[in-house]
């Protein structure tokens, strides 16, 4: 029901500004500007949408090869103490849990091209357990706010742009990054766990913390001192041996456990095209209703409104021509991240704003694509409280990266 009506203020709000501008400014190019780009916006879904059958067929291929193999099991057992915690409806040894896991794994190496197909069979999973088919189980909720949270530990592509942009040391926004969406992704956990009543004070949960940040820490000291080009191989080492290892670790397992693995894999593959059409409607919803918000200039006015209260209270403004990226963010990845290559054009690679909007960029995740893909694979309509869980990871992770920006580079 939330989303109804958060879909259709994105609708209304937009007309009234573009009504507004026409009668008050004159605008008489603006309507046909909106219509343009909310047919532009509906192409451009179905594109992503048929870009994503090939990952989703391979991935999904490869998914079952290791669930028939029994590695998806052995993968939820090791990480049962932590994530039976936030997932208390998960039953033990369930595969969901090592499809969660995995999940997690490839978004924090910011391997999007695995960590969506491997979110969207964890969806896929959970849905087999949900009583409720119509309405997201707690469990469904929990995973889709983590994942908005956009917890990820190398920003390779923020570091890319920034080189592209002249940056002098395009790495230097890694450690803020890394506190930033560590920031967000516990901000997600605790809104969840509010609303689920879940504990979160105990060993499993505080041991994860703290190998998290081991983690960040090992990374920081092995990586902080290469050039960025260097910091970027070597990621990309990593993230691609981490996953043809995986490949090749489930394929061997399968053949030891003497299944078909080509007959699997096609089984598998079969699935990834049907989610992969299944979720094109609910694409057009949403980017045709971003398209509309940003066509009219609704997130300037938004950022504007901003600065101005917060100058009206006597703080620094030097962050609000960032503010863009953060909001983009929420909706669009795209939209963000051209924002963001705006701020640093404007200002400067290494200025404030423009380190800051990187920061933000890596920090926080597309909340509505997330959600209109991961519960459209399932025709999940109740959302129940998934997209305000989402909405406070995402405004605690453009917070905390203001605060982290100014403590870094201010």
């Amino acid at each position: 029901m939330v989303l109804n009506y958060v879909w259709i203020a994105f609708f209304v709000i937009a007309f009234v500004v573009a009504l507004g501008k026409l009668i008050f400014l004159g605008d008489v190019g603006l309507f046909s500007q909106v219509t343009t780009g909310m047919f532009d916006s509906a192409k451009t879904s179905v594109e992503l949408a048929i870009g994503l059958i090939g990952m989703m067929a391979m991935w999904l291929g490869i998914m079952r090869v290791g669930e028939k193999a029994g590695m998806i099991e052995k993968f939820a057992r090791a990480v049962n103490p932590f994530f039976s915690i936030l997932f208390p409806g998960i039953p033990k040894k369930d595969p969901a849990m090592g499809s969660v896991m995995m999940n997690f794994s490839a978004n924090m190496l910011g391997l999007d091209n695995a960590a969506t197909p491997m979110g969207l069979k964890a969806m896929s999973q959970l849905q087999e357990i949900n009583p409720d088919k119509e309405t997201a189980s707690d469990a469904q909720i929990m995973f889709l706010v983590l994942n908005t949270a956009g917890i990820t530990i190398i920003p390779t592509s923020v570091m890319a742009m920034r080189l592209a942009s002249g940056a002098a040391n395009p790495a230097d926004i890694f450690i803020p990054t890394l506190i930033g969406t560590l920031i967000s992704f516990i901000a997600g956990m605790i809104a969840v766990s509010v609303y689920q009543r879940i504990n979160l004070f105990r060993l499993p949960v505080l041991v994860f913390l703290l190998i998290f940040g081991g983690i960040m820490a090992a990374l920081y000291y092995g990586l902080s001192g290469l050039p960025s080009d260097q910091i970027a191989l070597y990621v990309g080492l990593i993230g691609g041996f981490i996953i043809f290892g995986l490949i090749v670790w489930f394929l061997l397992a399968g053949m030891a456990k003497k299944i078909n693995v080509y007959e699997t894999f096609i089984d598998g593959a079969k699935e990834g095209f049907q989610v992969s059409v299944m979720i094109i409607p609910y694409l057009v919803a949403f980017l045709v209703g971003i398209s509309a918000l940003r066509t009219t200039g609704c997130m300037d006015y938004l950022t504007n409104g901003i600065g101005y209260v917060v100058a009206a209270m006597g703080f620094n403004t030097d962050f609000v021509p960032a503010l863009p990226v953060g909001i983009m963010k929420t909706f669009s990845g795209g939209g963000a991240r051209g924002a963001m290559v705006d701020v640093m054009k404007t200002y400067g690679a290494d200025s404030f704003q423009g380190r800051l909007a990187c920061i933000m960029q890596g920090s926080t995740e597309t909340t509505f694509y997330v959600l209109a893909v991961y519960f459209g694979s399932v025709n999940i309509k109740k959302t129940r409280y998934a997209l305000a869980c989402g909405l406070i990871a995402d405004v605690v992770g453009v917070i905390g990266a203001i605060i982290v920006g100014y403590i870094f580079f201010h």
